[in-house]
């Protein structure tokens, strides 16, 4: 029996730690799928500049903390280059009218060979010596002795937390604003909108500087996660944030509005990163990973049409009352 529960506990504590992580990394990873859901929902707009972009801010981030620039400022300087990005995409699309997908993929191009040289190399590791965000909350909360084994991941997910709950909330103000309507206006109807006297080209530029923003300050605070910046760590990442948004409306969907949206994507964020670690932790191969992306994309994007064309059921016709006890 002692054998039993032995073996049982050398399976659970790694399991509940990788369950842990996954849980930390969807957080993180969520904030890049908020910036895809202004892109992808809002906007209308299929933005491909986010897997370059998302690696623009890890190896932004990781070059100014090497550097010794701190960390604070470092993710705020990733973020601000994730919104020139999003700003060249944006013109080429709009004033030089290059079909947006296209626009996207070149920025994409041209940050690969950017990302090389910013790290002046494919990838930048930190040290122990290096202070990131999650050093200082895992030193100030003495995480170390709270959680012995799983301190970053725990650090990490407080980390997330924060930043999504400040994002969710300015996002679901700033929405509400006039600026932020006609942002909604120009992915509704562009032609209505250019109607009304918005400027749609600028809504969308806006649009597409705050949607790589935020996939940029993603990859930024990923980076100091897994404390590397590398030029490939943006690989399949609108796959991820397109997975995020969909698992998020089949899952919470969309009744209690936009706020729910928000936090839905960020939710559906998590189980997407769930899903992974529990098929790792049956012994997938992890070469296998872009694979069943694919198929969990397919999968949420396959349940609505599903839901439509399954038989529902029709409700039971009361029977008429019998005319003989009409009078009653």
């Amino acid at each position: 029996m002692g054998a039993m529960f032995d073996s049982f506990m050398d399976f659970l504590i790694p399991f509940s730690g990788a369950m842990l992580g996954a849980v930390a990394q969807g957080v993180l990873w969520g904030i890049m799928a908020l910036g895809v859901y202004i892109t992808f929902k809002i906007l209308d707009f299929a933005d491909m500049t986010v897997d370059g972009s998302f690696a623009l801010g890890g190896c932004t981030c990781a070059l100014l903390i090497v550097s010794g620039v701190n960390p604070l400022v470092a993710v705020l300087v990733a973020t601000l280059a994730g919104s020139l990005a999003g700003l060249i995409t944006g013109c080429l699309t709009t004033k030089l009218r290059i079909p947006g997908i296209l626009a996207g993929i070149l920025v994409q191009l041209a940050l690969y060979s950017i990302n090389l040289h910013i790290l002046g190399g494919p990838n930048q590791p930190l040290t122990r010596a290096h202070k990131t965000i999650v050093n200082w909350i895992t030193n100030t909360l003495n995480l170390g002795q709270t959680f012995p084994i799983s301190y970053s991941s725990m650090a990490s997910l407080i980390m997330g937390i924060v930043y999504c709950g400040i994002i969710i909330a300015a996002l679901y103000w700033y929405f509400g604003t006039e600026q932020g309507s006609a942002i909604r206006a120009t992915g509704d109807n562009p032609d209505m909108s250019r109607a009304q006297g918005i400027n749609t080209d600028s809504m969308q530029i806006l649009a597409l500087m705050i949607s790589n923003a935020l996939v940029a300050l993603s990859g930024a605070l990923v980076m100091q996660q897994q404390r590397f910046g590398d030029v490939s760590m943006g690989i399949g990442t609108i796959v991820i944030g397109l997975a995020s948004i969909i698992i998020g409306e089949v899952v919470f969907g969309k009744k209690h509005g936009f706020w729910w949206c928000l936090v839905g994507v960020v939710l559906g964020s998590v189980i997407y990163r769930l899903i992974i670690a529990i098929v790792l932790q049956m012994g997938m191969k992890t070469q296998d990973l872009k694979l069943l992306s694919a198929v969990v994309v397919a999968v949420a994007l396959s349940v609505p049409v599903i839901k439509q064309k399954m038989p529902k059921k029709r409700p039971a016709v009361p029977l008429a009352a019998d005319s003989t006890n009409g009078g009653n």
